[in-house]
């Protein structure tokens, strides 16, 4: 991004005043810098490659052909359409093929495509994909549970509503055994 694109502290001041604030009280001095770096960190997924996260591993992958799942992985995202945040809990879960990843890799891959602009919609199957291609397992599940503030603070004012949102790759989607398995591991 040029530096004739760049959104900088200035734009921070001017979005204050316009709301009718003064961005020189003593409360809103600091205000535009610390928004700024808030905004760098919760869009820091941009900067960071899903592919090289997932490192995967074949020492201790080699006879295990169960279902191997994370629960409460925290997901805190803002939507591309108010720019409101999304928060909640992912479930990620995969049947190895001979390749295994580090457990927290898979939080790390919920943490990369939340730091997005998002829709939740396809977050989940971005999470997805990326452990399909990498780690070419047999199946791949991932559930996204948020509430949206988009949502409940303006519009509708649907309070305490969740979206859940799934998406089920591999042998989960023709072997409901296995669906069913993946989704009772899933639920809290």
């Amino acid at each position: 991004m040029s530096d004739k694109e760049a959104f900088t502290e200035h734009d921070w001041r001017r979005l204050l005043a316009s709301l009718g604030e003064d961005p020189d009280r003593p409360g809103l001095h600091e205000t535009p810098h610390r928004v700024a770096k808030a905004w760098k960190h919760w869009t820091s997924g941009y900067d960071q490659d899903p592919i090289e996260v997932l490192k995967a591993f074949e020492d201790g992958a080699e006879e295990y052909n169960e279902l191997i799942v994370v629960r409460n992985i925290p997901v805190y995202s803002h939507c591309e359409h108010h720019l409101a945040p999304f928060f909640g809990k992912a479930t990620v879960g995969y049947l190895p093929n001979g390749k295994i990843v580090g457990l927290s890799k898979l939080t790390r891959l919920v943490d990369i495509f939340s730091k997005r602009l998002q829709v939740q919609e396809r977050m989940t199957i971005q999470i997805a994909n990326a452990l399909m291609e990498v780690l070419e397992p047999k199946a791949v599940g991932v559930v996204v549970k948020c509430r949206h503030l988009c949502m409940e603070s303006r519009g509708i004012r649907a309070i305490g509503e969740e979206t859940i949102t799934s998406a089920m790759l591999g042998e989960l989607q023709p072997n409901l055994a296995l669906r069913t398995e993946f989704l009772a591991l899933a639920r809290d």
